[in-house]
């Protein structure tokens, strides 16, 4: 590939980035709110804990009631940075209205040109949903206990991108099954039951039994919320957190090969039926 060809893919992929950009800051409003209401879980999740931990006093696998609190901080925080927002959606409209049809034409990379969407959506949507939840951490700064060791962000920071990368790949493999189906909303709630459940949402991983969690640490969800806050509380160290991080990216690789497979499969017999 010459140098000028690399260019020029590399300028539309920036276009369709900054057109992303004003698309989606159109909606800045909604995903503002969004945040907002979104906090209101963690309000049941504080008084929750704090049932629990009076009740039976001490601590729970490692965690007080301080830990816990701050590991639902970082859940939201991190949940907000990296889990594509409508995404899912877009991209199966395009299949059921025939708007793929004009990208087909076009010498670009439908991956590609998604990834540069949810890129944007993702600058977007951090941008406008990290005030209310700075004013939580605020709320909460007596619970906070940040990393004294650099290695920590560095690791947080390549976890944290690599969880936004496989969110973004099974939420686009699993719109390619609009090829098939005209409606795919039941295979995606039935997906994101199984990440809120065993992605670390609803409880840290850690506190289940220990043959459950050497199960659920070869799952994909593990590494789509759970190990990036891990890391950033020093629960994942040394040989624990390179296995982590290289099952991470053993995901991340599975998860693009994937959604590549999936639009060529579909595209395949979006172009059979006359699509």
């Amino acid at each position: 590939m010459s140098m000028s060809t690399s260019t020029s893919r590399t300028a539309k992929y920036a276009s369709v980035f900054n057109i992303g950009l004003q698309n989606t800051f159109v909606y800045r409003w909604n995903y503002f709110l969004r945040a907002l209401f979104g906090l209101i879980p963690l309000a049941g999740t504080v008084f929750l804990w704090a049932a629990v931990f009076k009740e039976r006093g001490g601590s729970l696998h490692g965690y007080d009631y301080s830990s816990m609190i701050y590991y639902y901080l970082l859940t939201i925080l991190v949940s907000n940075l990296v889990v594509p927002t409508e995404d899912e959606w877009q991209i199966a409209a395009d299949i059921r209205e025939g708007q793929i049809n004009a990208l087909l034409t076009k010498p670009m990379s439908y991956l590609a040109y998604r990834f540069s969407i949810f890129l944007s959506g993702r600058l977007v949507y951090t941008f406008v949903t990290l005030p209310p939840i700075a004013l939580i951490f605020i709320y909460f700064r007596n619970y906070i206990v940040l990393p004294t060791d650099p290695l920590t962000y560095v690791f947080t920071i390549v976890s944290i991108l690599m969880a936004g990368f496989i969110q973004f790949f099974i939420t686009y493999s699993l719109a390619m099954f609009a090829f098939w189906i005209l409606e795919i909303s039941t295979i995606v709630f039935i997906v994101y039951s199984f990440e809120y459940f065993l992605g670390g949402q609803m409880f840290p991983i850690d506190i289940m039994p220990s043959a459950i969690q050497a199960v659920m640490k070869w799952l994909p969800f593990y590494y789509e919320l759970f190990c990036p806050v891990a890391i950033f509380l020093g629960r994942l160290k040394g040989a624990e957190l390179a296995q982590a991080l290289a099952i991470q990216m053993g995901w991340l690789l599975l998860a693009w090969a994937c959604a590549k497979a999936m639009w060529k499969r579909g595209l395949g017999h979006y172009q059979a039926v006359g699509g």
